[in-house]
Formats: structure tokens, sequence, C-alpha cells
């Protein structure tokens, strides 16, 4: 399949409402979550609801009186993460929406929809942290310094070309890699920003701040899942992308961006006590295997567990009581999702 994939007209009446295809099928444009060719997909949409938070509804008070108490390398790295983590975030709510024009099956839609209105939220909370502890004037030369950082662009580049390739030219295999892409940046990127908040949270610094980042976990850890099980079923309903060349495209594009999360580590955290890169570049690769073994592929790195116990209270386990086995199927090839295998088997 390598033709360009058409826009999908609003209304199709004469095609049924349970979509026969994620990508080139036929639906007609209603939604009727009783009659999806995924019922999965129902409880995904749920979990993303479930989850619906606003920044306002975390009172900054604490972390404002809090803020001069930070160490002058505290309060830089704070403000570099806070704005390099936005300009990732910034890419994601105009993608997402794009990815919904050419999705066949409105069940999907509807959760790209929502993935959309949460990465606003995100990037609307990180203005809303700045808000709160800097003047317009410093947050505005915080903005242009992520945007000019060339470490920062440097990582944001394998997302923009896969995203921008997309755009450009909206083919299945486009769309196979602009989905890969986006677990690197919501299952990969964050978490040297994320690591950070969490450090200052162990010593009782900035904790509506990491209240609020652990809220973003919890959205960013759902939607590197969802993105992984739209994957596996666009590999399953269209074989042709199913390629060696494809599963070596997954390996090496999250491999990627595993050294790029490294390398941003070691520049952004070097001088922050109490944080051991070595295990943070281990924990790094321990996230690598967990969405390797999301999309059904092997571990690429050795070991399984955590390197970083610390941080196991603000683990995406912690954030989901479901169990991680759940969501980390090992088995090598992709088996077409039925009423009757279900979301665990997925």
């Amino acid at each position: 399949m390598t033709g360009t994939l058409k826009k999908i007209k609003l209304l199709n009446p004469e095609f049924p409402n349970k979509a026969t295809g994620v990508i080139n099928g036929k639906a007609s444009g209603i939604l009727n979550w009783n009659d999806i060719a995924y019922p999965q997909m129902y409880r995904m949409y749920q979990t993303l609801l479930a989850n619906f938070w606003k920044a306002q509804e975390i009172n900054m008070q604490d972390d404002i009186k809090q803020w001069d108490h930070l160490s002058s390398i505290e309060k830089d790295v704070f403000l570099r993460v806070n704005t390099q983590l936005a300009s990732l975030d910034s890419l994601q709510t105009p993608t997402m929406t794009q990815v919904m024009d050419y999705v066949t099956d409105p069940s999907f839609k509807a959760i790209f929809a929502v993935i959309a209105q949460q990465e606003a939220v995100h990037n609307e909370s990180y203005s809303y942290i700045l808000s709160s502890l800097i003047p317009l004037s410093e947050q505005i030369e915080r903005f242009n310094q992520a945007k000019d950082d060339p470490i920062v662009r440097k990582r944001n580049q394998i997302i923009l070309i896969a995203y921008e390739n997309f755009r450009q030219e909206p083919t299945p295999q486009h769309l196979f890699q602009l989905a890969v892409q986006s677990i690197n940046l919501e299952g990969i990127y964050f978490y040297a920003g994320f690591a950070f908040f969490y450090h200052l949270a162990r010593q009782q610094k900035m904790l509506k701040t990491s209240t609020m980042i652990s809220y973003i976990q919890r959205d960013e850890m759902q939607h590197a899942y969802f993105i992984a099980q739209f994957i596996r079923i666009l590999l399953t309903e269209n074989p042709e992308l199913n390629t060696p060349e494809n599963i070596q495209y997954v390996y090496h594009s999250i491999s990627e961006a595993v050294e790029l999360e490294k390398e941003w580590a070691r520049y952004i955290l070097k001088e922050i006590e109490g944080i051991n890169l070595e295990e943070f570049e281990g924990y790094v690769e321990y996230l690598a295997n967990k969405r390797f073994r999301q999309l059904g592929l092997e571990n690429h790195y050795s070991g399984r567990d955590n390197p970083m116990p610390w941080i196991h209270v603000f683990s995406d386990e912690m954030m989901n009581e479901t169990k991680s086995d759940f969501f980390e199927q090992k088995s090598r090839t992709y088996t077409k999702v039925t009423e009757s295998n279900g979301f665990d088997e997925l």
C-alpha cells in the first residue's frame, strides 16, 4: 500500500457505521460506541476521559513560596526543562488533529481527539507553572531559549521529520513512522524532565509542580500505550507494512530516541546532585524495553528491572493500578484483535 491516503469525508451514508479498517476502510462517519470494530477502544476512551484535569485545579502557592529557596542551578534547570517539555507538547495537538483526517474508524478519531485536547492541556500547564513563578518577559526569554537550543532542536528533529513527512505526503508508511516517533515523544523523551521534578519532590520541593507533572505523565503513559496498539492494528490490517524493514525502523528509531534522551540528561542534569546519570541511562533503556513490549517486540536492552529505585514511586505502574504485564505482551507476531481475544491480548 504505497498510495496517498485521502481525507475522510465527514459523512458516507452508503457505508456501514462499524468501520472496516483503521485506514482505507469504509465507515459512515457515525460513531456508535456499542458497534465498533475494536470494542476495547471504548475502554481506552473511558480511561482517557477519567484522567481529565485542568492546570488551574492545582494551587501553586506553596511552590511560589519555595521558588526563591531553590538554588540558581535548580531554578535554571527547572525553567529549561519546563519550556523544553512545552516545545515537545506543542507538536502533538496539531499532529494528532491532522491524523484524524485520514483515519477511517470513528472510534479511533474520537481517541485521537481526546489526546489532542489533553496535549493542549499539558502545554497550558507548563505556561501556568511559569506564570506562577517568573514575569512574562522571562517566560518569553525562556521559551525562545528552548526554541533555539541546539540540543533541543536536535532532539525535536527526528520527531519533526516524521511529522512533516506525513503532513506533506500522508501515506500509510508515513503514518506508521509518525506513530513510532509519537511513541518516542510520549514514552521516551519526557522522562529526564520528569525525573528532575520528581527529584525535587523527594526533597519536599515544588510539590505542586510535581503533582502536575504526575498528571501529565499519567496521560502520556496512556497516549504511548494507545499509539502502540494503533501501530499493532495498523500492521495487522495492512500486512504490507508489517515488514522486517519497518520492524527494524522501530528498533532503530526508539534506540535513537534513547541516545538523544541520554544526551539531554547529561546536558541538563549534570549539575543536579542526587541524580545518578548512569542509573538514569539504564532507566531510559528500561522504558524503551517497555515500549518494545507494548509493540509486541522483544526487549532490545539487557535487563527488565528499573535500575533507578527511588523513582519507582513516580513510575508508570504506580500511576495506574493496572499491572504492567497487562500492557506488555511479548508475542513476536501481530495478532488481530477480536472480541474473543480482547484488550488483554493486544
